[in-house]
């Protein structure tokens, strides 16, 4: 802002009216103003120390839809503060040492101020996993999962501690200021206190209890929120995110359009984009994108980059505390469900174990489990031979009897997506995932002697769990059926590029769509399949295609079936499976994409 230089007349002048409207100032010498500055829309206020003030016009400012007031600064209390052009603060007990930007609202504010050598809640150590340190990630405002999960899970790569070390600290260098920042068009109203913090562009603050050492990003498009009684410390919240009904945040980083509300917490958190967390509590975690929690639950010690994955009601997740210290940690693996009522003691490693389901009410003991898309439950009978709290796991029950979920999960997660800075494949069957299948399968195919039950000690990755017999022997199909389909969808990609039908764009760029590629034609090859002749596999997967969308049916009439034995009138008042928009759409595209792949192959 460019300060104005009067002459003795017109400052005379000027203050005299700033007196008349009832301002006071200890020191006017020390108040500055900008060039062509009006006194007109100055009242009541208490300035102290070294002020700045923009132009103020009186011009209508919005405060709530439908109700405006002019430009200018009233009944507030300033002291060492910069207010830029056509700002609006209105009885506001105390502003001091801020830059408050232009355009900006400040309304019934109580305290608004800062310190010195502010960093705003940046290079700030999260211990997320132990609760006790070894994983720390240092902060800084623009971080994402990917970058926290680097730093988390490669402890014993000192080189690369050491530079994200040095990076973080050179940037809370740069950043380290003496006053407080509120960028240009941000709203500031009802709120008790703001503390040594950065406030973004465009930012909302409405009804909040405390922001203290905090940065809040926020741009056009992507305003952020942090309203109704919510507290946020030693935070950085970034574009898009919301933290509304007594939500706590503390010591965390929310990263691009995650939220809290009805009076969830965070505390020495990081927190995934689209990712919400409500009434439960978060606490050391390391937590990705798209994990819905909006219940009553618990998830402590946790690393979870992958997210997409469930915390039901009453979900206890991270019995970290073994009477000695809360240094245990659980990694919970894509997509993974943890049920009502669940008690998952650590450590626990889910991670190869994606997309698991661990059912209503199962405790489980200290494990690590390498079975994708299982189901953990309670034992369907009792075994004498087996101790306590071991659970029945059902390997790749996901996929043979809940497709529907798992299908409509990729379709969920790609139209719910707002982040703008991270990019996600959404494809479930992708080759990580499919080596995981591999593995798995194949170790369920090694068995040697043939039993009832199988343990750890017989089919390693089981963990503290048992198998039946029938259902190794159905996990191992469910398994075979959905590798080969994998590997098919390679040769149908492929007949379509060589046919110059352009491939929908892949998010995560062109170069890993040709890696994806090579994997599922090279393990065409591995598996045999490549062996049968071109139209046999064509037509094979036309079939595999039309059976995947008739599961997806199926899956869900069980609710029919079972809801109509239950209630009387379920059929009236649900919607039945062939009804279903995500069931309708999966079977009109399996019909649409199977015509296409006939047509181009020149088998129609």
């Amino acid at each position: 802002m460019q300060v104005a230089y009067w002459g003795i007349g017109f400052a005379l002048l000027v203050l005299s009216q700033l007196e008349k409207q009832g301002n006071f100032c200890s020191d006017w010498s020390k108040l500055k103003v900008a060039q062509d500055f009006k006194p007109d829309f100055i009242r009541q206020n208490f300035f102290q120390g070294k002020c700045i003030l923009g132009l103020f016009t009186g011009k209508p400012v919005s405060l709530e839809e439908g109700i405006s007031l002019p430009s200018g600064i009233y009944e507030s209390t300033i002291i060492d503060a910069e207010i830029g052009s056509e700002c609006l603060v209105y009885q506001c007990k105390l502003v001091a040492n801020y830059l408050i930007c232009e355009g900006s609202i400040l309304f019934n504010i109580s305290s608004l101020w800062a310190g010195q050598k502010l960093s705003f809640g940046n290079g700030l150590k999260i211990p997320v996993g132990i609760e006790t340190g070894g994983r720390e990630v240092l902060s800084f405002a623009e971080m994402d999962i990917q970058q926290a999960a680097l730093v988390a899970l490669n402890r014993a790569n000192f080189q690369l501690q050491e530079i994200y070390a040095a990076f973080v600290k050179d940037y809370c260098q740069r950043l380290t200021i003496d006053f407080g920042i509120i960028l240009g068009g941000s709203v500031v109203k009802n709120t008790v206190t703001i503390k040594n913090s950065l406030l973004g562009e465009r930012v909302l603050i409405d009804s909040a209890n405390l922001i203290e050492n905090t940065t809040v990003l926020s741009c056009a498009g992507e305003q952020t929120e942090i309203s109704h009684g919510a507290i946020v410390s030693n935070s950085c919240i970034q574009w898009g995110c919301q933290v509304t009904s007594l939500a706590i945040v503390k010591n965390s980083v929310m990263t691009e359009h995650s939220h809290a509300e009805r009076h969830g917490k965070i505390t020495a958190s990081i927190i995934g984009p689209n990712t919400g967390i409500a009434e439960g509590e978060v606490t050391s975690a390391l937590l990705g994108p798209f994990v819905g929690f909006h219940h009553q639950a618990m998830l402590i010690a946790a690393i979870w980059p992958e997210g997409k994955g469930n915390i039901a009601y009453g979900a206890n997740v991270g019995s970290n505390h073994t009477s000695r210290a809360p240094d245990q940690e659980i990694f919970c693996g894509e997509g993974v469900f943890f049920g009502l009522g669940t008690n998952i003691k650590l450590p626990a490693n889910f991670a190869k174990a994606p997309y698991s389901i661990i059912a209503t009410g199962v405790t489980t003991l200290p494990q690590k489990v390498e079975f994708p898309f299982s189901l953990i439950m309670n034992p369907s009978e009792i075994a004498d031979e087996l101790p306590m709290f071991v659970n029945e796991i059902v390997p790749a029950w996901v996929l043979s009897d809940n497709i529907y979920a798992l299908r409509r999960n990729e379709a969920k997660y790609k139209k719910r997506n707002k982040a703008r800075r991270t990019n996600f494949d959404f494809t479930v069957f992708r080759p990580e995932i499919i080596e995981f299948m591999l593995k798995a399968r194949d170790r369920l195919n090694a068995v040697v002697e043939i039993k009832n039950r199988y343990t750890e000690k017989d089919i390693p990755g089981l963990g503290r769990n048992f198998l039946y017999e029938y259902k190794r022997l159905r996990a191992i199909q469910a398994y075979n059926f959905y590798l080969e389909f994998y590997c098919l969808n390679g040769l149908i990609e492929e007949l379509f590029l060589k046919a110059g039908i352009p491939k929908e764009a892949d998010c995560m760029g062109e170069a890993y769509g040709k890696e994806v590629l090579k994997h599922k034609l090279d393990l065409l090859t591995r598996e045999g399949y490549a062996n049968r002749d071109y139209k046999t596999n064509i037509l094979r997967y036309c079939e595999m295609l039309s059976q995947i969308a008739e599961d997806v049916l199926k899956t869900k009439a069980k609710d029919d079936k079972r809801g109509g034995l239950i209630i009387d009138d379920y059929a009236e008042a649900h919607t039945p499976a062939f009804d279903d928009e995500f069931v309708r759409q999966t079977m009109q595209e399996a019909e649409q994409t199977i015509k296409k792949i006939k047509e181009v192959a020149g088998l129609s």
